[in-house]
């Protein structure tokens, strides 16, 4: 019984360091939403597999309902504007620009029926993360054989039309906070015409007003979200890919500066004198 005590004073001594320092709650709400994640990815293939027995894209719907539940505990608000573009009923390739861990929620909070995601391999190893990603259908990719990563390209390519699937991929490659857009990897865009579907581009707002690792800043805020018209590529072929790219990310990084509060940190501003993608 005399833990008791000591525990108790633990506790509170935790909670007050949480409230004195930003570091301190910035690490608790980081190390809280990873927790989340670990415990609905447990509960959630447990549904999964009761549900519909094993892999699917229909459990996307159990994981969706699941991590949208985050944003009220964290007191986020995902504005979205003219979401109608992604639930028209065909198959589609949605590329979004990836800023932070939070974006999972993003994703969640938009995600059309039948659709995807391509991640890199190592996730599947995650404990319950890779399963429930496993279980909602996600194709792994393993970057470092590109040979490997062609094949389940292709293989998607022809799953997308037959099956009607939409596929949900980040362009930049890897997470970007830096108040601008990265230069876009070209999988999406060789996947797209491959498969003669149109290229649906989603961006989301800056998080850097409430969500900074630099800063150690992990607020409430809003995030809004905009859906661009649909880039169709019936009748390009691959040589058309490289004008695609830069199609693309210009008109999202336009969007992206347009919904953005804050500005790049980088000091690039909006305009004609934007460098295009590589």
């Amino acid at each position: 019984m005399e833990l008791w005590p000591c525990a108790a004073a633990a506790l509170l001594g935790l909670l007050l360091l949480v409230r004195l320092s930003r570091a301190a709650e910035f690490y608790a709400k980081v190390g809280l939403y990873c927790a989340l994640c670990f415990a609905m990815s447990a509960a959630a293939s447990l549904v999964c597999l009761l549900r519909h027995g094993g892999r699917t894209v229909e459990n996307m719907s159990i994981i969706s309902r699941c991590v949208r539940s985050f944003k009220y505990l964290y007191g986020l608000r995902f504005e979205v504007r003219e979401q109608h573009r992604l639930r028209e009923a065909r198959p589609c390739v949605i590329v979004s620009n990836h800023q932070s861990i939070l974006d999972m929620m993003g994703l969640m909070e938009v995600l059309p029926e039948r659709c995807v995601q391509i991640a890199k391999r190592e996730l599947l190893f995650l404990g319950p993360v890779g399963l429930i990603m496993y279980l909602g259908g996600v194709f792994f990719i393993n970057r470092q054989r590109s040979s490997t990563a062609r094949t389940v390209m292709a293989e998607l390519g022809e799953r997308m039309v037959r099956e009607n699937l939409k596929v949900w991929i980040y362009p930049e490659g890897t997470r970007n906070d830096n108040g601008d857009l990265l230069p876009f990897k070209k999988g999406a865009f060789y996947l797209a015409v491959q498969a003669q579907v149109p290229i649906v581009p989603v961006v989301y707002s800056s998080f850097s007003s409430f969500y900074d690792t630099k800063k150690k800043l992990f607020i409430s805020g809003t995030v809004t979200v905009q859906v661009l018209e649909a880039i169709p590529t019936l009748g390009l072929t691959d040589a058309d890919v490289p004008a695609l790219v830069d199609t693309c990310h210009r008109a999202m990084r336009t969007t992206f500066l347009h919904i953005s509060k804050n500005p790049q940190e980088n000091g690039a501003t909006e305009g004609p004198g934007v460098q295009p993608a590589q």
